[in-house]
């Protein structure tokens, strides 16, 4: 064997067993959404007798996960749309216009990267209470909007940067305004980023607990994550209820990511670019 295959064999091994280390816990989940709960006391390890859907139909209907999803897909893409919109502007006017602190500007997004949630979830919670915007879906569009902004401005500032400045000027020279530019040039050239940006803050939204756990604390308007987590409680005699739950809530993740995951792959590395 040559050294080359060697050192592939060698690197393939531990890539073989973090991908083993991620796959499991699906598959255990999926395994105890299987089963009965007599069955999971006996050997919660052990492969299912059957395929039963017992679990699933119990978590969707009685635990009202139609009401939570349909809550989160509404208030993922009222803040998917909000950040695109916000963060394509900032990107084209931190990258391509040139004015007194815009340097100052995009340090300081990037250094809100840095500040953790925790920091400001009292702040915001208290701001929230005195607009009237807690436990209502503008609210946490809001803050989703917020928290992920600098993100989104830092990735597509990056990619921005990388468009020749003579493009922007031959759309000027031809009788553009900014907002031309922006629409009709920066946005088609910008539809990788968006598309990779997009489904990056649509995974962190429809990850996220802690913002919607705190802001909208009410049963009706919680959001699917904040609905599984619920169930741990409810169904804490009921395991395979609740990892039929669980697999509800995984999988509209899980389609997009194995559908985009070039996409957001790229989106990833979008900054690793000069800005």
């Amino acid at each position: 064997m040559s050294p080359l295959r060697a050192g592939r064999w060698l690197a393939a091994i531990p890539m073989a067993a973090l991908a083993i280390a991620t796959v499991y816990p699906l598959v255990f989940t999926a395994n105890v959404a299987m089963k009965t709960r007599h069955e999971y006391v006996l050997d919660r390890f052990a492969p299912a007798e059957g395929l039963r859907w017992d679990a699933f139909a119990e978590a969707w209907g009685s635990a009202d996960m139609d009401r939570y999803l349909a809550n989160s897909l509404l208030v993922v893409t009222g803040a998917v749309a909000l950040l695109l919109l916000f963060g394509s502007m900032a990107g084209f006017a931190l990258s391509q216009l040139r004015f007194r602190g815009s340097r100052v500007l995009f340090l300081a997004c990037l250094s809100a990267l840095f500040i953790p949630f925790q920091v400001i979830m009292v702040p915001l919670a208290r701001i929230m209470g005195q607009t009237g915007l807690i436990d209502t879906y503008p609210g946490l569009i809001l803050a989703y909007t917020a928290q992920f902004l600098p993100f989104t401005v830092f990735l597509m500032t990056s990619y921005y940067s990388g468009i020749p400045t003579e493009i922007i000027d031959a759309a000027r020279i031809d009788g553009n305004s900014v907002y031309g530019v922006y629409g009709r040039i920066m946005l088609p050239l910008g539809r990788p980023a968006l598309l990779s940006v997009g489904i990056l803050n649509a995974l962190f939204c429809w990850n996220d607990v802690l913002i919607a756990l705190l802001l909208m604390p009410s049963a009706e308007h919680r959001t699917l994550m904040v609905g599984v987590t619920s169930l741990r409680g409810q169904y804490s005699a009921d395991i395979p209820t609740f990892a039929g739950g669980v697999l509800i809530a995984a999988v509209p993740v899980l389609v997009l990511y194995l559908c985009f995951q070039r996409q957001i792959t790229a989106g990833v590395t979008a900054g690793s670019t000069k800005g």
